[in-house]
């Protein structure tokens, strides 16, 4: 079995912590500033997020950034 790419990791935690808090991929884009289409590319692995950008993303979804990347090494 191959390995998760540490940015498919990343993304399934995105969506993980998404979908908990019961929010659209739009309405993360809302929150974050981030167009909805940037959200997904990262939900799929496809996008190396920057440090803004998951400053961004942990203060949209109420965690802190340690806990997005938690787990990824």
């Amino acid at each position: 079995m191959v390995e998760k790419s540490k940015l498919q990791l990343f993304g399934d935690r995105v969506r993980t912590l998404r979908k908990a808090r019961r929010l659209s991929q739009e309405q993360l884009a809302e929150l974050t500033g981030m167009h909805r289409t940037y959200i997904g590319g990262i939900e799929r692995g496809e996008r190396n997020v920057s440090l803004i950008n998951i400053l961004r993303l942990a203060d949209a979804l109420e965690v802190s950034p340690s806990h997005l990347l938690q787990g990824i090494q």
